[in-house]
């Protein structure tokens, strides 16, 4: 299948993706269409899809079965008044239907928009009355139910709720009841073109209100160097990209570049991450390939790896945030894998990555994708040189690249603040080094100014990391009269080390980072917690720690 998309399919080297990497994109390309339903039409045993939950349940959805129910759904939500344009918000979490509703709200061009389970009443209502939501694809559990329900009041334009179960309350619609009695599925005769809106995402919103990210119908296309190239996937791939469905990470790692590169999706629906569960899925399954953020490695490493089967993985990848060496380098001497970082954005898919045909450095993001011009650049934009650090900018000068947002909907403010003078600006700090891999700094907001020196709270993250106590930690700046802002660490211990969480530990720790890194840049305070503060899609909310603090930026 990816070979219809790429003008080259097959690479041999780093040179020849960068120069002959090209997407094919159709007129009124259809993910669901073009690639969902040409697989059920020419190969419909083929598996699509390998979900299985913490209770025990397993299903394999093979392309004959998903065409069948994505085109019940599409049904049924045109028999509620769904069609083009409208905007449907699924709340879904690992469920299998989340699947079948985002491929058949597809199908009739309408714009799908995942959510997270974690929003209360007044995040519904933000997110309803912003996008003037018309429909919502929910769990029905007592929690979620009970959040819209007191939001509904305050959402005038949602017309409908569905409940895929366990519980149909009253009042709702029932959504497989909807799809056994859906009428066949008549196509539309005009879905869409392809610079209609096709999906939407709240960001995270950690500092104001969430922004809306749209992406177009040929945003699926942008993935495949995400799937194909950085996940390394074929026909013979199982993969699992661990990510809540309500958020962009599910749309980088469980649907659409896995599915057009061949690959089988591997679902693990759970309710609680608990490393030894996933690793024994991992074994059980057979999967080859798999994606996480750093959180997940840093717990997996701390488990006896020797007592599952890992002999079918072969690729892992990280995304999220970025991977501490010490990490990496573990899970390398226990797995012999080599983990392959990349970076992207809601906005964006995967701009730098670690290629298959160059060497991961441990704490790098790898290479800029040919996908998109990418450039380090100083704050008159000018490309910075070896060493100093920039702003990680996208150029588009020459045309908005497949993959990269249309803007921020309804928000053409925000949008001009991001994207100017041809280049969209990530807000991210890096730099590069002489063979051209980039190295991630932090975010703008997150740079510590102290005695003059700007100190990226990664490096410091990645020297406190290696101290065999700490299992996670965050860096940010702390007021202070005479340095102007001073490193805190804000630390999570192993449970071997609770115990020990005392002045002498926080010593050692500080000692240690100053003989890891540049003695400057140790943490002068050290703050022992249970946990870290995280955003819904669970990066570090470095903000809240600041704010915590009376520094918020």
């Amino acid at each position: 299948m990816v070979e219809r998309f790429l003008k080259q399919a097959s690479f041999t080297s780093h040179e020849d993706f960068v120069k002959n990497y090209k997407v094919v994109v159709p007129d009124n390309f259809n993910f669901a269409y073009d690639v969902v339903d040409a697989y059920a039409a020419e190969q419909p045993e083929k598996r699509a899809i390998c979900w299985t939950n913490d209770k025990g349940e397993h299903i394999d959805f093979t392309y004959a079965r998903l065409k069948e129910l994505t085109d019940k759904a599409a049904s049924y939500f045109q028999s509620l008044g769904i069609s083009k344009g409208d905007m449907v918000m699924l709340i879904l979490k690992r469920r299998y239907e989340w699947w079948i509703s985002m491929i058949a709200l597809h199908k009739i061009g309408a714009v799908a928009i995942p959510a997270t389970h974690l929003l209360t009443d007044k995040d519904i209502i933000y997110r309803c009355q912003a996008a003037d939501i018309k429909a919502i694809v929910c769990v029905g559990n007592d929690v979620i139910v009970e959040h819209i329900e007191k939001a509904l009041p305050k959402c005038p334009t949602v017309k409908h709720i569905i409940s895929v179960g366990p519980e149909i309350p009253a009042g709702w619609d029932d959504f497989h009841k909807g799809l056994d009695n859906a009428a066949p599925f008549v196509r539309p005769e005009k879905v869409n073109n392809n610079d209609d809106i096709m999906l939407m995402y709240f960001t995270s919103g950690t500092t104001g209100e969430p922004k809306m990210v749209i992406h177009d119908f040929t945003y699926p296309l942008g993935h495949i160097s995400t799937a194909y190239i950085w996940h390394h996937l074929n026909d013979e791939s199982l993969h699992l990209t661990v990510a809540d469905t309500g958020w962009a990470k599910a749309a980088w790692g469980k649907i659409y570049g896995q599915l057009i590169a061949g690959a089988c999706l591997f679902v693990y629906d759970h309710e609680k991450f608990t490393p030894a569960d996933m690793l024994d899925m991992i074994s059980k399954y057979k999967v080859t390939s798999f994606c996480a953020p750093p959180t997940v490695f840093r717990f997996m490493i701390r488990e006896d790896l020797t007592k599952y089967d890992l002999s079918s993985l072969k690729q892992c990848s990280i995304a999220g945030e970025a991977l501490n060496p010490s990490v990496y380098e573990q899970f390398y001497k226990l797995t012999g894998i080599k983990m392959r970082e990349a970076f992207g954005q809601t906005e964006t898919t995967a701009l730098i990555m670690t290629d298959p045909w160059i060497e991961p450095k441990p704490g790098s993001m790898g290479k800029p994708c040919p996908q998109y011009d990418v450039d380090i650049v100083d704050e008159e934009g000018n490309s910075v040189e070896v060493g100093e650090h920039g702003n990680i900018v996208i150029r588009t000068d020459k045309g908005r690249p497949v993959g990269l947002f249309m803007g921020y909907y309804r928000n053409e403010e925000k949008t001009k603040e991001v994207w100017y003078d041809g280049r969209y600006y990530t807000g991210d700090v890096a730099w590069r080094d002489e063979d051209g891999y980039y190295w991630y700094v932090g975010r703008n907001d997150d740079v510590i100014k102290s005695s003059g020196y700007r100190i990226g709270p990664f490096e410091v993250e990645s020297a406190v990391m290696t101290h065999p106590a700490v299992v996670e930690c965050a860096i940010t700046g702390v007021p202070d009269p005479i340095r102007g802002q001073v490193v805190k660490a804000t630390i999570v211990l192993g449970k071997e080390w609770k115990d020990k969480a005392n002045d002498d530990l926080k010593k050692e720790i500080q000692d240690h980072v100053k003989r890891t890194t540049a003695p400057y840049k140790y943490p002068r305070v050290v703050e022992f917690v249970d946990e870290l503060p995280k955003t819904i899609s669970g990066k570090i909310r470095r903000k809240e720690i600041r704010k915590q603090d009376g520094n918020d930026k």
